[in-house]
């Protein structure tokens, strides 16, 4: 068989040409898929399986990007959005031009197809031919960028395969927390694409390095621009992953973005199966029984709106959750019971890392493990001990003596191994006395320190 029809015979086998083409470093697929048309074809699923959008003014709205991203959308299984938040990201407040006072703006997402330009300059864009006078000319090009939904909605359309959604929007500082920034816009328009595109496939979500403000403009039931079918798409969510920014906790600090996060966590109770939750920052609360928090529980005093102060959370209960992961929490034992009590029937493994315990003990935390199993062998799965040999090192010696000692030392070791044989099995005639004496020998031989101490002073080496 010449080369040439033996690499042939190679490259049209799928399983064989898919493995060669994992191994292949990603810089090299990119040579590769250059040297011939069917190269491209059979490197382009693993070269852009993966994309990662550092959002910008033109990453929607340039016309040969959107082309281009229309023609590679199909491989792509794994989007990452990346809106760091930063000096181009803050928005200042809205000024008449005139009078110099501060106005109100009330944002509505303007959901309308893509038109022509003459379409487009026929209806405002932001409510009113005033405000978006304003608007154009006080905000920067990134804000407008943020705001086009319909250029949003064109590229997730784009993308029918996905199957995991990463955002991160990292760097908030803490004085703007309460201040809405061009990346609370994006984040309206990412999610209004994410229900109104066909993305069928669409399985996972991770909000890696969030602000907690985050979820409310990401909330498909009480967000801007929400439908009454617009939870539906994030019902196919079966992996959840959340890591958010940690306001310092305390009894009088704000719990607006605590009753955000129990409220945006109802939204995957009946779909989720694994759920994995990490604070950044200090520990913050147990995200999944914010219910029984004494900051939550506690009377209010009376506000504004006084039935915002005493609705109650209702206790968050996943039907089909089967991993639970909660990292950097302060949470109690209460807390834990009680959530392990409630999905008994359904999870599987649950894990709590660099978490404390506020009230109570973990012996009275994993409680219901015992009732479920009826014993505590449990407890004995999760201990894990082994012999861990010792070893010591000799100090100022030559490699002839240490080789010498060393032989001397196994001439030992061999005759404590006869010794034990000896123990073990007892001469005839002796019955339980022989057993019992080498219980007794081996507990001489190993487990006592006096008898190692008389083993190391025997040696000659300096042991150290």
């Amino acid at each position: 068989m010449s080369s040439a029809s033996a690499f042939l015979q190679f490259w049209w086998t799928d399983r064989v040409r898919d493995n060669f083409l994992s191994y292949v470093p990603k810089e090299d697929l990119y040579s590769l898929r250059l040297a011939c048309h069917d190269f491209g074809v059979r490197t382009a699923p693993l070269l852009f399986r993966q994309l990662a959008i550092t959002f910008r003014p033109s990453t929607f709205t340039k016309p040969a990007r959107m082309v281009a991203l229309e023609r590679i959308g199909h491989h792509v299984r794994e989007l990452t959005f990346n809106m760091p938040h930063g000096p181009d990201t803050f928005l200042p407040p809205l000024l008449d031009c005139v009078t110099g006072e501060e106005i109100s703006f009330v944002y509505e997402p303007c959901c309308r197809p893509a038109r022509s330009s003459a379409a487009r300059l026929s209806v405002p864009t932001y409510g009113s031919w005033e405000m978006t006078d304003l608007l154009v000319k006080q905000y920067p090009p990134l804000f407008h960028a943020a705001a086009n939904v319909s250029s949003f909605i064109r590229a997730f359309s784009a993308l029918p395969n996905l199957k995991h959604l990463k955002i991160s929007c990292p760097g908030q500082e803490a004085a703007h927390r309460y201040r809405r920034s061009t990346v609370d816009y994006a984040l309206i328009s990412l999610r209004i694409a994410v229900e109104r595109s066909p993305l069928q496939d669409l399985d996972t979500l991770s909000l890696l390095s969030i602000h907690p403000g985050s979820l409310l403009y990401l909330n498909p039931t009480m967000g801007f621009g929400a439908l009454p079918n617009s939870a539906k798409r994030w019902r196919q969510i079966r992996k959840l992953a959340i890591h958010m920014d940690t306001i310092p906790y305390s009894l009088t600090s704000p719990t607006d973005h605590l009753k955000l996060l129990h409220s945006y966590l109802q939204t995957f109770s009946c779909s989720v199966r694994r759920l994995v939750f990490r604070w950044n920052g200090p520990k913050g609360p147990f995200p999944l029984a914010l219910g029984s928090e004494p900051s939550l529980t506690i009377p209010s005093p009376p506000l504004a709106c006084p039935r915002r102060c005493h609705l109650a959370l209702r206790p968050l209960k996943f039907v089909r959750l089967r991993f639970m992961e909660v990292e950097n929490a302060t949470l109690d034992a209460s807390q834990v019971s009680s959530f392990i009590t409630a999905h008994r029937r359904s999870i599987t493994e649950f894990n709590f890392e660099d978490s404390n315990l506020r009230t109570g003990t973990w012996d009275e935390a994993l409680a219901p493990l015992t009732r479920i199993s009826g014993n505590e062998r449990w407890k004995k799965k999760s201990e894990e001990v082994m012999d861990v040999p010792l070893v010591l090192s000799p100090v100022g010696l030559e490699e002839g003596e240490v080789q010498r000692v060393r032989r001397e030392q196994e001439g030992v070791m061999e005759r404590v191994r006869k010794e034990q044989r000896h123990l073990r099995s007892p001469a005839p005639g002796t019955g339980a006395w022989g057993k019992v004496m080498g219980a007794r020998g081996r507990g001489l031989f190993w487990g006592t320190e006096e008898h190692m101490r008389r083993f190391l002073r025997s040696s000659v080496l300096a042991w150290r």
